[in-house]
């Protein structure tokens, strides 16, 4: 008996058509419209709150640094924050970016330990700056005291990361990654930790970092007090909060899903027979445009920009997650003194960033979320001032 071999008729260029499937770049879920917006005026009168610090009955050292950090009043979310955390209570807090957030889990926490020597604390963040910004800030709290802290965040070296992980310090702050790094390498214990602060929970909440926030959470056996912080709130994140944190308080000073209210926004449609970049050279060329970000969508493009934008002779730096910490300190460091115009960035600058005098953020692409927007715009128009955001539009987006 002979057998006929049977051919399989496979669709033509189905491996062709499954790379081109694999490469279709992910497309923003904005309408270009929501992005056009006038700042209010509501940033002539600002929050005031009717208290100062030395109501809140704090430490004399503490309170001695806040008043050299020239603080009088709290803002709003601190005014209705701190009370309940030094209190110990769970809580979530959700207001705009430049609103005093980091002094708000800060303050209680130093209270806490200065009055209690057992307690210890874990402050969680998405971005390398982010967590050098909020060292800086405990440190400024604790002069004069015998509290201290470390920073564990990826690009820096990791032996000594561990050596510094098997010291006892108060205050450890950290990114996702080399926290749960150092955890594997039995170097970071925080079985005894006892309060947690997840910073920029929406962020972390997301599938990037939900894994190793898991890892985190489920280590802080002793854990009597959660904090989650961000400027915006995503409903579809609540099982997930629920299952982090325990009957909190909740505090909010804005919806956490709505643009800054002081920041003029405006989008720039660009035609399929413009030139993207030349548009973006006669925009910056703007002597109003004084110090920019510019957030694109890949290191690659950021890459390619910035090398575009010296050309032209526009004094230019990058940071995104490719670049060595030392290069992102460095290039952020030019940019708060004015050595730099445009700072290029991917969504690595859209938190964690606190510059004064960031006049423009402009989108070379169309953000993926409104929630990347809102980060990313919310570096500019700070601490009271108006700011200024445009996005490019291209023709290929719906009007």
């Amino acid at each position: 008996m002979t057998f006929k071999k049977i051919k399989r008729n496979r669709p033509q260029n189905s491996r062709r058509n499954k790379t081109q499937k694999s490469k279709r770049k992910p497309t923003s879920n904005i309408n270009p419209e929501e992005l056009v917006k006038t700042a209010t005026e509501s940033i002539v009168a600002p929050y005031v709150s009717t208290i100062d610090f030395s109501q809140f009955n704090l430490h004399k050292h503490l309170n001695e640094n806040i008043v050299k950090k020239g603080y009088k009043e709290p803002t709003e979310i601190q005014e209705k924050c701190i009370e309940d955390l030094i209190a110990k209570k769970n809580l979530i807090g959700i207001a705009a970016t430049g609103t005093g957030k980091t002094g708000a889990f800060l303050i209680p926490i130093i209270q806490q330990m200065l009055e209690n020597s057992h307690v210890t604390a874990l402050v969680v963040v998405p971005t390398r700056e982010l967590a050098m910004q909020v060292k800086d800030e405990f440190n400024s709290f604790v002069k004069g005291t015998n509290l201290t802290s470390s920073c564990f965040i990826g690009g820096t070296n990791v032996n000594k990361d561990i050596q510094l992980a098997k010291r006892r310090t108060r205050m450890i702050i950290g990114t996702p990654g080399r926290l749960t790094d150092l955890m594997s390498r039995n170097a970071l214990k925080l079985g005894y930790t006892s309060i947690l602060v997840v910073d920029e929970f929406d962020r972390m909440l997301d599938m990037g970092f939900s894994r190793d926030l898991d890892k985190i959470v489920l280590s802080m056996r002793s854990r009597k007090q959660t904090m989650l912080f961000s400027a915006t709130l995503d409903p579809t994140q609540e099982k997930r909060i629920n299952q982090i944190i325990k009957n909190p308080i909740r505090v909010s000073v804005v919806s956490g899903q709505n643009s800054s209210d002081n920041v003029n926004q405006n989008i720039i449609r660009v035609g399929s027979e413009e030139n993207k970049l030349h548009l973006l050279l006669k925009l910056i060329d703007d002597p109003a445009f004084e110090k920019v970000i510019l957030f694109t969508e890949t290191k690659r493009q950021a890459n390619k920009l910035t090398k575009q934008l010296i050309k032209f002779g526009v004094k230019s730096d990058v940071i995104h997650g490719n670049k060595s910490q030392n290069y992102r300190t460095k290039a952020i460091n030019s940019f708060k003194i004015g050595e730099i115009k445009v700072l290029v960035a991917t969504d690595v600058a859209a938190r964690g960033i606190d510059i004064k005098g960031i006049t423009h953020v402009i989108n070379y692409q169309m953000p993926l979320t409104m929630d990347s927007y809102i980060h990313r715009i919310g570096r500019t128009g700070r601490a009271n001032a108006i700011g200024n955001a445009f996005t490019f539009v291209d023709s290929a987006e719906p009007k």
